[in-house]
C-alpha cells in the first residue's frame, strides 16, 4: 500500500524499501507462507527532479524499540478509524505513510487483529490515492490467513508497497511517494520520542536523525510552490534548528579483516551528543508536526 520506499511501514513496513523480500506461495506447496528477509540498515533512496534524497528507512526504530525491551503501546499509534477524516490526496498520502509505520510497529509486537484493522486501514487510503492496482485481490485473504506469522505478515505489506511504489514511479507521482516517506518518518521519530525515556540506544537513535531530516527537508522543497505544504515545511525546518546543537563526534576504530573470508568489516563509529533540554525541545517539536499530520 504505500511505498517500498516506506516500507516503512513495516517495521516497518515501513519497511519495504528497506527490505529485501521474497514474497509468495510456496512453489513446493509445503505450507503456503509468505516469508521475508529484512534488511533493517537500508536505506529509501528517492530520486525526485534529479536529485536522490537518501532516507533510512523507518524500520530501523521499529525494530530498535522491540529489541530495547520497550513494552508494546497501542496509545502511540494513530487510530485506524481516523483514516476516515482525511479528504485531500495530501492527507492521505502522508497518513498512509503513518499508518505504514504503525502497521509494522503492530507486526513487530504481534498485534495481530490490531494488525487487520490497520491494513484495511491503509488498503482504503491507498484505493483514494488511486494505487489500488498495488493490491492483488488474494493479498487481504493472504494476510489473513497468514495472521500470526510475523514474518509472512511483514513481507506480505512489503510486496503491496513495493507494488505500489512501482506504480506511483511509472505514472510520474513522487509528490505521493515524498508524502508517504514523510509520513512515515515523522510516525517513526513520534515512536522514538514516546519510548525514549531512560533508554539511551533511543535517544541515540533520535539524536542520529540530523541528517535525515535535512535530507527530508531537501525532499519537501521540491514542493515548496505548493500551499498545502508550506505549514509541514516551515514545522520541518523548526525541528532542524533543534538539531544544530547536537555534538556528533567521529570514533576510528580498525577495521576488522577476515582472512578466511576475505572480508573487511569497517567498525568506526560515529558517537552523538544530546542533552535532555535538546530531547525534550525535539520531543515538543515532534509532538506539535505529528499533530498537523495526524489532526
Amino acid at each position: 500500500m504505500i511505498l517500498k520506499r516506506t516500507a516503512l511501514l513495516f517495521t516497518a513496513v515501513v519497511a519495504a524499501a528497506s527490505l529485501m523480500v521474497s514474497c509468495g506461495p510456496d512453489e513446493n506447496g509445503n505450507n503456503g507462507d509468505d516469508t521475508t528477509k529484512i534488511d533493517s540498515n537500508a536505506n529509501i533512496n528517492v530520486k525526485v527532479r534529479g536529485k536522490i534524497f537518501s532516507i533510512p528507512s523507518p524500520i530501523q526504530t521499529a525494530v530498535l524499540i522491540k529489541k530495547t525491551g520497550v513494552p508494546f503501546d497501542k496509545t502511540i499509534l494513530n487510530p485506524s478509524d481516523n483514516s476516515t477524516n482525511y479528504s485531500t490526496k495530501y492527507q492521505m498520502a502522508l497518513n498512509l505513510g503513518v499508518y505504514g509505520c504503525d502497521l509494522g510497529y503492530l507486526t513487530m509486537y504481534e498485534q495481530n487483529g490490531d494488525a487487520m484493522q490497520y491494513f484495511i486501514a491503509t488498503q482504503k487510503l491507498a484505493e483514494m490515492l488511486d494505487v489500488s492496482d498495488a493490491f492483488d485481490k488474494s493479498l487481504i485473504s493472504r494476510f489473513q490467513a497468514n495472521i500470526g506469522k510475523k514474518d509472512s505478515m511483514l513481507a506480505l505489506v512489503s510486496s503491496a508497497y513495493r507494488a505500489s511504489d512501482q506504480f506511483l514511479q511509472n505514472n510520474d507521482r513522487n509528490d505521493i511517494s515524498a508524502l508517504i516517506i514523510a509520513g512515515g518518518w515523522i510516525e517513526a521519530l513520534h515512536f522514538a520520542c514516546q519510548t525514549a525515556k531512560g533508554n539511551q540506544d533511543i535517544i541515540n537513535r533520535i539524536a542520529e536523525q540530523k541528517t535525515t531530516l535535512t535530507s527530508l527537508v531537501g525532499l519537501m522543497e521540491t514542493y515548496a510552490g505548493q500551499e498545502e505544504y508550506a505549514e509541514l515545511i516551515s514545522q520541518l525546518k523548526s525541528l532542524q534548528a533543534d538539531y544544530e546543537g547536537i555534538e556528533y563526534k567521529y570514533v576510528y576504530e580498525k577495521p576488522e579483516t577476515d582472512e578466511g573470508k576475505k572480508t573487511t568489516t569497517i567498525t568506526s563509529r560515529t558517537e552523538v551528543k544530546i542533552t535532555p533540554e535538546q530531547l525534550k525541545a525535539i520531543t515538543d517539536k515532534i509532538a506539535n508536526l505529528r499533530q498537523l499530520v495526524v489532526g
